[in-house]
């Protein structure tokens, strides 16, 4: 192996590393201007190859002599990017034996497109050598990124070298392919873009037209609440428009038992203002579950009706778990006024009793309702523009009656009092205008107070007038005198001798005053209540006449007034009269009436012989203010005008007879400065078909006589049989007020003188 030469390295041209250009540090052997400084760190690339390796390399070959030099193994090894990598790791020479690495070989890659311009031999330095010198094609710089970097040459024997003409023909640059044409591309996107809008278009066309109401429709349960709009109920009104009961705003409050904290202390506070014992409330608000099933009772009224002021009271306590809503009170401003007749309605505004049971369909409102959207959380109000739909509440018709106020009071009070003096008793009171049928009052005896029902026994709640079924006694008999004037069986002169006693079907009748056998008048039959002398009229009327003429006087059916629950009463059938069945229907027995249907038959007898249906309801007032009349009573002749005048005076001689052969059983019954015609009567009573102790005394009459207006009837019983006493003077008391009430002028003639034993 030689020795490693001392002198600086060159490069593949001969140069000297670290020689300057232009003249600076050229080699003294060769002429050959060095590359260093600034030239020579930009002459390198990444790749460690040089500008000038990339112009040409000179390649020594092997001399004679031994001052020729030996190939570097570099060069036999073929890897033209050793040097490059030397120069990478700092520009240090190789290994004596590996000697340079021919650079144009570096440079070109291996590849053999480079055409060889010549060769020339130098001699240099005493060594002989020859250098081939290579014409080459100008180099782009390594960093272009437009020229792919060569292939890496495999290392291995170098081939030898072609002729010119076995080369490979340097193949023509390929064309560049073909650029799309920007206008299809264009007027694709164009078609895609319209394309993507039109189904877009298209969809938001479908949501808004035809699917809404469905996506609508699902979401509106989740955002849409209802509010019930109360409807009020009607009022009833007296005739002359005056309240009778009425509905007013009021409150309930109610408790959630799950949220109420401590139920002992609420109840305690809300005891004094809720008018309830707080044991009670203290139970309403307990924690139960719900009969039948398994859910937490979330919601117990507390009170119903309660007043505005009191449910702002309780608000303000602002009490866990209990809370106040709208709600309806029925406000009954007399109390037990008329109480019986009008009735009362449940909390929830339902009518239970009386016209308000009656008329209840009329007089309960429909309910609206709205419905819309509110917000979410806290935000639960309605929301603008939103879904929003409002059923308008209808309120209830309201009934004006045929009654008075102030005569039902009147009529009431004065029955009370009366009443007051029997124990355990019942009464009842009715009095209709002539000719109209009206009922001006109707009272029972005892009442209650409408405001507070569950305080009051339900028999005092009934309406004795339609409900009290009688045995109606004496004063049936007008109807038996009324119908044998009709049928020519009596005139008003007739006269006959009267027994104490008759027997009938082996049951004897006997009259409270005897006759002895004397002949009696018409009219002292009537003032004396003769009982045998009726009978013996009965048995010229004859059975069938008897009971067509009470059926035609209303009895055996109801009125038809307008009372729920109305008694029938009861005739006795043809084919159900015994042997006594002669003696007992035409005094008033073995016939079951009320004190409404006797006092009917009496108006009939004051209307100059014409039945009045009589009735309550005046008129029908809508929530407009529109003003029906009730429908028109039904009405029927019974008796002739001339007949029926005549049994009015014939009545007269009950509250007027009064000498030596007795008092009338009716003179108690007389009003001062009026003529009055009526009749007393001594009855039973049945409950369920079974007689009650005691006797039912009653008086009807009419007044004026010789004109009639008004018919008042008064029921009362008592289990002593007190009855009797209370009548007559209630009767006058009563219709002493009714008269000076309307401004009746008194009578102008003063009764007629009867004789009752001519």
């Amino acid at each position: 192996m030689p020795p490693r030469s001392e002198e600086p390295r060159r490069d593949a041209t001969g140069s000297r590393r670290g020689s300057s250009a232009g003249g600076r540090g050229a080699d003294p052997r060769s002429g050959e201007p060095g590359i260093g400084g600034i030239s020579d760190a930009r002459a390198y690339t990444p790749r460690g190859r040089t500008i000038r390796e990339g112009g040409g390399a000179a390649r020594t070959g092997a001399g004679g002599g031994a001052g020729q030099r030996r190939t570097p193994r570099s060069s036999r090894s073929g890897d033209p990017f050793r040097p490059a990598l030397q120069v990478l790791d700092g520009g240090r020479a190789g290994s004596p034996r590996t000697g340079r690495r021919d650079t144009a070989e570096a440079l070109d890659g291996g590849r053999a497109g480079a055409a060889r311009a010549g060769r020339r031999d130098t001699a240099a330095g005493g060594r002989a050598g020859v250098v081939r010198t290579v014409s080459a094609r100008p180099v782009r710089e390594p960093f272009d990124d437009d020229e792919p970097t060569p292939p890496r040459r495999r290392p291995g024997p170098r081939r030898p070298e072609r002729p010119a003409a076995a080369r490979r023909p340097v193949r023509k640059p390929r064309r560049p392919p073909r650029l799309a044409d920007p206008r299809r591309r264009l007027r694709l996107g164009t078609l895609l873009a319209l394309a993507l809008f039109a189904a877009i278009g298209i969809r938001l066309v479908v949501l808004q037209t035809v699917t809404t109401p469905a996506y609508a429709d699902g979401g509106l349960p989740d955002r849409v609440v209802s509010v019930e709009l109360p409807a009020p109920r009607g009022a009833i009104y007296d005739r002359a428009g005056d309240p009778l009961a009425h509905s007013v705003e009021a409150r309930y409050v109610y408790a959630d038992p799950e949220l109420v904290k401590d139920r002992f202390a609420t109840a305690r506070l809300l005891s004094p203002l809720l008018g309830v014992p707080a044991s009670d409330l203290a139970e309403k608000m307990q924690r139960r579950t719900r009969p039948g099933t398994t859910t937490k009772s979330r919601f117990e009224y507390l009170a119903r009706g309660v007043g505005i002021d009191k449910a702002k009271e309780i608000t303000a306590l602002k009490l866990d778990g209990i809370g106040v809503h709208r709600d309806e009170a029925r406000e009954v401003p007399g109390g037990d006024l008329a109480a019986n007749l009008v009735g009362f309605v449940s909390p929830d505004m339902t009518g239970l009793e009386g016209l308000e049971a009656k008329y209840d369909d009329l007089l309960e409102g429909q309910p609206g309702k709205k419905t819309y959207e509110v917000g979410q959380g806290n935000l639960a109000a309605p929301i603008p523009g939103g879904y929003s739909q409002t059923t308008l509440a209808k309120p209830g018709s309201s009934l004006q009656l045929t009654t008075d106020r102030d005569l039902q009071y009147q009529a009431q009070r004065i029955l009370s009092d009366q009443m007051a003096q029997i124990r355990d008793g019942v009464g009842a009171a009715v009095i209709i205008e002539i000719p109209s049928g009206e009922v001006l009052a109707q009272v029972s005896y005892p009442g209650y107070n409408a405001a507070y029902p569950e305080k009051a026994r339900p028999a005092d709640r009934e309406d004795a007038a339609t409900s009290f079924v009688v045995d109606p006694g004496s004063i049936h008999k007008a109807i038996t005198y009324g119908a044998a004037l009709q049928e020519g069986v009596i005139t008003p002169d007739t006269v006959f001798p009267v027994a104490n006693t008759i027997t009938r079907g082996g049951v004897p009748f006997t009259d409270t005053h005897p006759a002895n056998g004397r002949r009696m008048s018409i009219p002292g039959m009537l003032a004396f209540s003769s009982n045998v002398g009726t009978i013996e009229i009965a048995e010229k009327l004859g059975r069938d006449r008897l009971i067509d003429y009470q059926k035609r006087f209303g009895l055996g059916q109801p009125t038809g007034e307008g009372m729920p629950g109305e008694a029938a009463g009861r005739l006795l059938p043809a084919d159900e009269w015994s042997g006594s069945s002669y003696g007992s229907v035409p005094i008033g027995h073995s016939v079951d009436a009320t004190p409404l249907q006797m006092a009917a038959a009496y108006a009939a007898i004051a209307n100059d012989g014409t039945y009045v249906q009589p009735h309550l309801v005046k008129e029908v007032i809508g929530p407009d203010g529109t003003r029906t009349p009730a429908a028109a009573p039904l009405t029927r002749p019974v008796l002739s005008p001339q007949n029926a005048a005549a049994l009015r005076r014939m009545l007269e001689a009950v509250t007027t007879i009064d000498g030596p052969d007795g008092q009338a059983t009716g003179l108690a019954a007389a009003v001062p400065g009026y003529r009055v015609a009526g009749k007393t009567g001594t009855g039973l009573r049945y409950v369920d078909g079974k007689r009650q102790p005691g006797a039912v005394g009653s008086f009807i009459g009419m007044a004026p006589a010789e004109k009639p207006r008004y018919v008042v009837a008064v029921f009362g019983w008592s289990p002593g049989g007190e009855g009797g006493a209370v009548a007559a003077p209630a009767f006058r008391e009563i219709m002493g007020f009714t008269l000076h009430h309307y401004r009746v002028p008194p009578s102008a003639e003063p009764a007629p003188k009867f004789t009752a034993f001519p």
